[in-house]
């Protein structure tokens, strides 16, 4: 059993690693958060049950003072922790491609990585420095994890976008990330690794998820043949769970009797229909990339999701009398329940077809 640790695993990244590393056998992750670096007794708590360290925790925005003393003061504890309990976990710390400039951030990140690898050198322990691009992934803060989030949120929510400045960004998805920190913590591999991400300029980045959102907006799955293009179509979505589901489509009906569209998509994909007896559970399992879509057809059901590691769960009442469906969210565990007194049929729509060496699906009860 490894012992991961992560430092800011409330934030973008330290969630979306969470999330990867929940699918992973043999893998117990320890939550460092605000609380803690509040007591030097549970910040040696952390280190000490820690067989490796991702060290996520710093700040970003706002004056520089604090943001250079803050990220600092950060590492530092985390360094006379490893120190007070002498403990010399594997540490993965994540930087900046913007390291290289005279910003009070990047000040930090320079020195809080040499400070890292020199108590590295001292103590004979790994350390290994992520030089990221600019990270996006699903459920980031608007207005201030990543401009995707600012778009996919304005975007969701019927508002429209502004370009301030229409700079070339070079874009990862944070399950791309997560990936590449469980390779290196697998791999024990230390020193310098710098992450490449895909470039794109703002105006481009608008464009794509504005024909995203239209394309969805008229009940099509948009073309998705890139792996950047599904991450940020699955961030976009995330941001319309769970206001937008479940979306009714219309009924045609004549003397011969009914007829209503279930999929349109432009990515081909699998479809499945499975009929469930009365009280029957399907699902109770999550995805980090697949789109799969719930579509009662007959019966009554109860559509749960839960976003993971939380304990809120949003329940739908759907229903065969009313076509309509659902978009699971990535990353969000979910089942369906036969809640009527009869047979329920429902067809199931995944963007992919199914590959048992890379199932991508993971149990997890809501």
């Amino acid at each position: 059993m490894k012992q991961i640790g992560i430092t800011g695993i409330d934030g973008l990244i330290g969630w979306h690693i969470r999330c990867f590393l929940n699918g992973c056998s043999n893998i117990r992750v320890l939550s460092g958060d605000r609380a803690t670096f509040a007591t030097s007794d549970q910040l040696d708590q952390f280190v000490a049950g820690s067989d490796f360290i991702v060290h996520l925790a710093g700040l970003n925005r706002g004056d520089d003072h604090e943001i250079e003393t803050t990220n600092i003061a950060l590492t530092t504890s985390l360094i006379s922790a490893c120190e007070r309990t002498g403990r010399t976990p594997h540490i993965v710390f994540a930087s900046s491609v913007h390291v290289t400039r005279d910003t009070a951030y990047a000040k930090s990140k320079r020195l809080c990585a040499r400070l890292l690898d020199e108590w590295g050198k001292r103590h004979g322990a790994r350390v290994t420095t992520l030089i990221m691009p600019h990270v996006f992934g699903e459920c980031g803060k608007p207005f201030y994890n990543s401009v995707v989030s600012t778009f996919c949120y304005q975007l969701a929510n019927a508002q429209q976008p502004r370009i301030e400045q229409d700079s070339t960004l070079e874009l990862v998805h944070a399950q791309s990330v997560a990936e590449r920190v469980f390779d290196v913590i697998m791999g024990g591999r230390s020193g310098e690794i710098v992450i490449k991400g895909i470039p794109m300029t703002v105006s481009e980045l608008l464009k794509k998820l504005g024909r995203f959102a239209q394309l969805y907006n008229d009940q099509i799955v948009p073309p998705l043949g890139t792996e950047i293009d599904l991450a940020l179509f699955n961030t976009y979505r995330s941001y319309l769970y769970p206001a937008h589901y479940p979306v009714v489509v219309e009924r045609k009906s004549d003397e011969r009797g009914s007829l209503f569209e279930a999929v349109k998509s432009l990515n081909g994909g699998q479809c499945f229909i499975s009929t469930s007896k009365r009280g029957i559970t399907r699902g109770n399992h999550y995805h980090r990339l697949k789109i799969e879509r719930f579509f009662v057809l007959d019966g009554k059901a109860t559509i749960r999701i839960r976003k993971l590691f939380s304990n809120e769960i949003s329940e739908f009442l759907v229903s065969g009398d009313k076509p309509q469906y659902i978009d699971m969210p990535t990353l969000h565990t979910h089942n369906i329940i036969n809640t009527g007194d009869s047979t329920l049929t429902t067809l199931f729509w995944a963007h992919e077809i199914f590959d048992s060496t890379r199932p991508d699906t993971y149990r997890e009860q809501v």
